[in-house]
């Protein structure tokens, strides 16, 4: 049974949340690294990452690890945790209030267990591949809406990597056009678990990693919803490209990404 561990994982989750919401109350912008173009880092992300690392071990002691700061090497043979112990580092560091401890589990290579904390709203989205998706204990679904033109959507905009900039634009500026709005909250983790519950209809991006999604996608498809690839197949965590979605866009979305992105077979 997966959901005893998932509920314990939530525990992690909040008390790491803590640990980052109190050292943004004093947060030194100075003390922060760059480990490539506009991509930062601080000691923030990397103590967090060692809390949940040290408390996950004594959950699952056999498990492995895929972490974003790299503070252990640790592989398992069944299982691994993949962690983002701070989703949303550049929010975090300019004071915006969107950022999230995300941690997924999975088995062999399937996705089976997920935490979002975002610990500014203190929610907590979580499921496991044997249980429903919850918030803060209440179950959540997606949303009902059928069309693209009835959605709120969110994405997340190229920061280091403009290869495609133009397919991306030429994508953003189609659906404006047709859908309700496009937001982009700095965090894919909190993008996942917003689509999870219905805030929004689709999330999508590319250059994305494992960390920034392993949990969010199993909280999508527990409450309802798609997620795939650009191509509409179920591989996501080494695409580097995702589309989420309530199920009932998924086509639709499809075929407008589709229309501007080169899709890999």
């Amino acid at each position: 049974m997966l959901q005893p561990i998932i509920n314990q994982v939530t525990e992690v989750a909040r008390e790491v949340g803590d640990f980052i919401r109190q050292e943004r109350k004093g947060f030194d912008p100075e003390k922060i690294e760059y480990k490539g173009l506009n991509d930062l880092v601080s000691y923030v992300d990397k103590t967090a990452e060692q809390k949940i690392v040290s408390a996950l071990q004594k959950i699952l002691p056999e498990a492995g690890f895929i972490t974003e700061e790299k503070t252990t090497t640790k592989i398992g043979e069944r299982y691994n945790w993949i962690i983002d112990p701070l989703d949303g580092t550049t929010n975090f560091i300019h004071g915006l209030p969107v950022f999230s401890v995300s941690i997924g589990l999975q088995e062999y290579d399937k996705l089976v267990g997920g935490v979002v904390y975002e610990i500014n709203q203190d929610e907590c989205f979580y499921a496991s591949s044997d249980s429903p998706a919850y918030l803060n204990g209440t179950e959540i679904k997606v949303s009902k809406a059928p069309k693209v033109a009835d959605s709120l959507l969110a994405t997340g905009f190229p920061y280091y990597d403009f290869g495609k900039q133009e397919e991306y634009l030429n994508l953003l500026t189609e659906l404006m056009k047709g859908c309700h709005g496009l937001r982009r909250m700095g965090s894919a983790a909190v993008d996942l678990v917003y689509t999870a519950c219905g805030r929004f209809e689709a999330f999508y991006e590319y250059n994305l990693h494992p960390w920034d999604v392993a949990a969010g996608v199993v909280i999508v498809r527990q409450a309802g919803g798609d997620v795939v690839n650009f191509n509409g197949g179920d591989e996501v965590m080494n695409a580097r490209e995702l589309l989420a979605t309530n199920g009932l866009i998924t086509a639709e979305m499809l075929q407008i990404i589709q229309k501007h992105f080169k899709i890999t077979k």
